[in-house]
């Protein structure tokens, strides 16, 4: 278990350290063009390939084979996720955390959220396909 640990580190590093350049880049440019949700939901594909991507790749690389494995992997990963999302509303966007939850809970926070789900589930759905 302490590989699938170490597994979903590694996924949320890469795929957040990813995020930051792509939500800047949402934020800063293509928001203002196009509005914050079809903003939102243009990255979203992007991230989600990427996502597949690092997943398939560490799963492979930390032989994650078990469903249990790949379930802790998305866990910790989505887990860590929400913490420095939060983290990131507190401290960069001055919001409370009952803010940062409101924000989640509607359109355009809420197909992030999706998102963000469907992120954490990758390497469960990879072992599933792997089998």
């Amino acid at each position: 278990m302490r590989g699938a640990v170490k597994a979903g580190v590694a996924y949320w590093a890469l795929i957040f350290g990813l995020g930051v350049i792509l939500g800047t880049a949402r934020v800063l440019w293509l928001a203002p063009r196009v509005g914050e949700t079809v903003a939102g939901l243009i990255e979203m594909p992007i991230i989600l390939g990427a996502s597949w991507l690092v997943a398939r790749w560490l799963v492979g690389r930390f032989e994650i084979r078990r469903h249990g494995e790949a379930l802790a992997m998305g866990g910790v990963a989505f887990a860590l996720l929400m913490v420095a999302e939060l983290a990131l509303g507190v401290a960069v966007f001055a919001m409370s955390p009952a803010q940062w939850l409101a924000s989640i809970s509607q359109p355009p926070g809420l197909y992030g959220l999706i998102g963000q789900v469907a992120f954490g589930m990758m390497p469960l759905w990879i072992t599933r396909r792997v089998r």
